[in-house]
């Protein structure tokens, strides 16, 4: 990922790093993020529900449930 100095007309490589390395998490902080901004995505979700579990013969889990246009 790059930053675009507009001033010295540069553009400046930005170090890379993880999310657990700034003490984000997953639930606490990506999930929300999502939840609360689903356009981030690029698109319009609505969100209908979070940690959805309701799968027949299935353990899985979704994060988040959406539904697009």
């Amino acid at each position: 990922m790059f930053r675009i100095n507009k001033e010295k007309n540069v553009v400046e490589s930005l170090e890379e790093v993880t999310f657990s390395k700034l003490g984000f998490r997953e639930r606490e902080n990506l999930q929300e993020w999502i939840c609360h901004n689903p356009e981030m995505f690029g698109e319009e979700l609505l969100i209908i529900q979070k940690e959805f579990d309701g799968f027949n013969e299935t353990r899985e889990r979704l994060d988040l449930l959406a539904l697009d246009r």
